[in-house]
């Protein structure tokens, strides 16, 4: 018998889904291109030295790992972003870019519900950029592109990862100490927080405003209970730059869309500053993450600071089913059955048709009955005389 299952964490893709994701991929590099933004592509596979000997290393463990014929360790690329930071430094001239992508990310984890280990993205990087505004219209960008999928009642939750950085300066904690802690806050578990902080011995003031973050959450109301909270500069300086952000977003139009969350901390060394997530309530993990990110070029040679996000084409493929909004395939526009012998007529008709930029399809079963189970906006029977519309 011959095994047929696939591995954890991945799927095929069958053609209504295919079709629906194929529809959301054209209108997305769609709007892509008419934004400005060039298509790249990075290589599938790439070195295991050059993800794991960088600041912002991928943990061996969710890197999947083959062997080159030479004996050299590769790995499917771990991360869309960080092989973009790549080329950004080490095959672009231009101290500006802006670039889109569509591509594959491979992790190595357990997966389950909307979690995979083949994880498709479309993505945009604006290399080069920053400031405010910058950051303000990648997030109105990144509003549009889920519009432009068609999901319905979405939100975009934006942080920045300074806020929590300047509360553990306060803190006094060590790298990995201040990992577990954010690992803690991210998964909303205060009462482990609250106990790593108190064994490292983190006075109450400082300890406090940590565990403060979980109800950071809501409208640009939540900046000045942030701003009470503490002292720290980093801190204040990201609440500032929250401060720009929403008022740039409001004059843009897009303060409906959006909403604060200061109590879901991304990874420290990865993120840089502001950071966003976009959300349905269908789907149970995010369809869309960003943030801005302008040290990771640096692990390539060349500093280039950036912002962008990644959207999750299966995640927002789910989301959309959810809420009946999957996107039709085009309708077929021209059938056409043949009888035998009038083959060529057939192919010619549906040749002709396709030529006037119509969807036509050449049946392959023959004759008229062929044409009852199919919808189509013309049918035709391809004879030896010619073409009979039926």
């Amino acid at each position: 018998m011959i095994f047929s299952g696939l591995p954890a964490g991945v799927r095929d893709i069958l053609p209504e889904e295919c079709a629906a994701l194929g529809e959301i991929k054209r209108r997305l590099a769609r709007k892509f291109q008419q934004n400005g933004f060039e298509p790249v592509e990075s290589a599938t596979l790439e070195y295991f030295d050059t993800y794991s000997r960088i600041a912002n290393a991928v943990p061996e463990e969710r890197m999947f790992k083959l062997s080159d014929k030479d004996g050299k360790l590769l790995v499917l690329r771990p991360d869309a972003t960080l092989a973009i930071s790549r080329i950004a430094a080490t095959k672009l001239s231009a101290p500006r870019a802006r670039l889109s992508y569509f591509t594959r990310k491979y992790v190595l984890q357990e997966a389950g519900g909307v979690s995979g280990r083949e994880i498709y993205q479309a993505g945009v990087e604006c290399l080069g950029e920053e400031g405010a505004f910058a950051d303000a219209k990648t997030i109105a960008f990144a509003v549009e592109c889920l519009k432009e999928t068609g999901l319905k009642d979405f939100v975009v939750e934006v942080g920045h990862v300074g806020y929590f950085k300047g509360l553990l300066e306060d803190c006094g904690l060590s790298e990995g100490e201040a990992e577990r802690v954010r690992a803690h806050v991210n998964a909303k578990d205060s009462l482990s927080a609250q106990r790593l902080l108190e064994h490292a011995g983190v006075k109450k003031s400082a300890l406090n405003a940590v565990l403060a973050l979980p109800a950071l959450f809501g409208g640009a109301e939540i900046f000045a209970r942030a701003e009470a909270i503490t002292e720290n500069a980093t801190a204040r300086e990201a609440i500032a730059r929250l401060r720009e952000i929403h008022t740039l977003l409001s004059q843009m139009g897009y303060e409906k869309y959006v909403c604060y969350d200061l109590g879901t901390v991304r990874r420290l060394a990865y993120y840089s500053g502001v950071v966003f997530s976009g959300l349905v309530r269908e789907v149970g993990a995010p369809v869309m993450s960003g943030g801005r990110y302008d040290f990771l070029a640096d692990d390539f040679g060349k500093h280039v600071p950036a912002v962008g996000f990644a959207m999750g084409l299966k995640r927002i493929l789910v989301a959309l089913e959810r809420q009946g909004n999957l996107p039709a395939p085009e309708p077929i526009s021209v059938a056409v059955a043949c009888e035998r012998g009038a083959e060529a007529v057939g192919y010619k008709a549906v040749t002709k048709a396709l030529e006037e930029g119509k969807r036509a399809v050449l049946l392959s079963d023959y004759g008229e009955e062929a044409l009852k189970a199919v919808a189509a906006a013309e049918k035709y029977l391809a004879t030896k005389e010619g073409l009979k519309r039926i």
